[in-house]
Order: C-alpha cells, then sequence, then structure tokens
C-alpha cells in the first residue's frame, strides 16, 4: 500500500439520483427511487475510489460483503450521500461500516467488506478458470 490507511478513515461519495438507477419492474407502476442494487453499487464505488489512492502499483479491491438495510426511498433528482468508514484492516481485508443520506433523510446504512488482490495474479486466476471452464464444456459436449 502507498500511504497509510488507518482505521477511522472515511470516505464520502455524492451523486444524482437518475431514472436509469430506479429499478426497472417498477417504472410502470410510478416507482421512480434509487433502487436497492444501485444503492449497494454507490457504497461499493464510494469505498472503492476512497482507498485506491492508498494502493501501491498493481493492486485494486473487489467487494466480498455487503450487509444493507435500504431504509428509505430516494426520489430522481434528489442527491444521495454516501459515506464509508474504515472500521477494520485485517491485512488485505478492509471492513467499512456505511451510512447512506439524501437531501432529507438517512436511506441506508451497514456494513461493508473488501479484498485488497495483486491484479496481474487476478487475471491468472480468471484465465485458469476459464480455460478449466472451457475444457469441462468440451468435455461434457454443450
Amino acid at each position: 500500500m502507498d500511504g497509510q490507511l488507518t482505521t477511522r478513515m472515511t470516505f464520502e461519495k455524492t451523486m444524482v439520483v437518475t431514472d436509469d438507477l430506479a429499478p426497472k419492474h417498477m417504472a410502470g407502476q410510478g416507482i421512480n427511487v434509487l433502487s436497492t442494487p444501485e444503492l449497494i453499487r454507490f457504497v461499493e464505488l464510494c469505498a472503492l475510489e476512497g482507498v485506491r489512492p492508498y494502493l501501491r502499483d498493481g493492486q485494486d479491491t473487489v467487494g466480498t460483503e455487503v450487509n444493507i438495510k435500504h431504509l428509505a426511498g430516494t426520489p430522481m433528482g434528489m442527491r444521495v450521500t454516501a459515506r464509508c468508514t474504515l472500521v477494520g484492516i485485517d491485512r488485505r481485508r478492509l471492513s467499512f461500516t456505511f451510512e447512506v443520506h439524501d437531501e432529507l433523510d438517512k436511506v441506508g446504512e451497514g456494513t461493508h467488506d473488501r479484498f485488497i488482490m495483486e491484479k496481474d495474479r487476478q487475471q491468472q486466476r480468471l484465465r485458469e478458470k476459464v480455460a478449466r471452464w472451457k475444457d469441462t464444456t468440451r468435455q461434457s459436449g454443450n
């Protein structure tokens, strides 16, 4: 890691809720709010972008766990802010608590873990997995 990641560091990200962040299956019912999957993606992005400056070249993080309570809807056009606090560092595992607020209410809270990985090693593992998968599908005739 470059720099020093320490517990209690807080990272923040703000965005405006747009139509493409709403649950598509509910659009016909007039429910145009920030969807839960997009809320999760937003929290992950806040944590990811927060820690990236502290990583060495060739490192990145991947999400491994999210525990979320989606407390309230956020309508289109409203700003929403995620605040992720680094609460634990266990070798390469980073643990966060988070809160998400729109312009009026707290709309989400929970925990999130990320794992620091070496991009080259991860790419090699993925290539090996794809090769195993292709061998398996060839053998089964699919």
